[in-house]
């Protein structure tokens, strides 16, 4: 008897599969509960903003027109990070376009600013130059979350991350350079980290990491971006991730 052969996958890969598939779903609702939230949120951030200037304008005395400053730019501040997180949402184009590098990875920043601080992690920003891509930017901005996260991770005691970001003319790519001053990837598992399923970490309280996709889904998407991405670490010390992306179009 003669027919098709149908490869099945081991029952523990089945399993992480099955886990994947339920934890993105659960992100999936929870995103879509937090964009409708942020999208109100955003409409009571804007009546503040409007009524500070206001109190602003009429205010002689100078302590009043001091708090009136607080509110509004603690205000402003505010609709910032929930625009570029309904922005970051909203993002699903899969048309390349030009985009300010440093614009993006500012509104990345913004967006993990307050989980960095929270575990105690110190912002470095090195710009320089201020290239402009041609990406995809809702998978770029992914690529960043992720590494960030990831870095924060490697660094549960607190730390330094220092982001740079550059351009090279002769091989016209542009790169950032995501560091952290974590603990390390040891040499055999640095051979593994691009690989899909593979991980080192479980997820956070916050559902971070663990699921073995993150690294290998940057890998894809910026190969799609006819960039690379590449890793250099040492234990102990910390890890450098670059990401080359090209300064020009494909058909250019």
């Amino acid at each position: 008897m003669t027919g098709e052969e149908v490869l099945v996958p081991p029952i523990d890969e089945t399993e992480t599969l099955r886990q994947q598939l339920l934890q993105a779903q659960r992100l999936s609702s929870v995103g879509a509960i937090a964009s409708s939230v942020a999208h109100e949120f955003n409409n009571i951030l804007t009546t503040i903003i409007n009524y500070s200037k206001l109190g602003q304008r009429g205010c002689t005395d100078p302590n009043q027109k001091q708090a009136f400053e607080k509110i509004l730019k603690a205000s402003q501040r505010a609709a910032a990070i929930v625009s570029g997180m309904l922005g970051f949402a909203r993002n699903q184009s899969t048309t390349r376009e030009y985009v300010d590098l440093i614009k993006l990875v500012e509104e990345v920043l913004l967006l993990t600013e307050k989980d960095l601080y929270k575990h105690r992690i110190q912002v470095e920003k090195r710009y320089h130059a201020a290239p402009k891509v041609p990406v995809i930017a809702g998978q770029i901005e992914q690529i960043l979350v992720n590494l960030i996260i990831n870095a924060r991770q490697a660094m549960p005691n607190g730390g330094r991350l220092r982001v740079d970001i550059r351009q090279n003319d002769e091989t016209e790519m542009a790169e950032i350079r995501i560091a952290d001053t974590g603990v390390g990837i040891s040499p055999e598992q640095l051979r593994m980290i691009f690989e899909p399923f593979y991980t080192t970490k479980n997820p956070d309280e916050n559902g971070h990491g663990g699921t073995g996709l993150g690294l290998s889904v940057c890998r894809q998407i910026i190969e799609q971006h006819n960039g690379r991405i590449r890793v250099e670490s040492v234990v102990g010390k910390g890890s450098t991730f670059t990401v080359k992306l090209p300064l020009k179009m494909p058909e250019e």
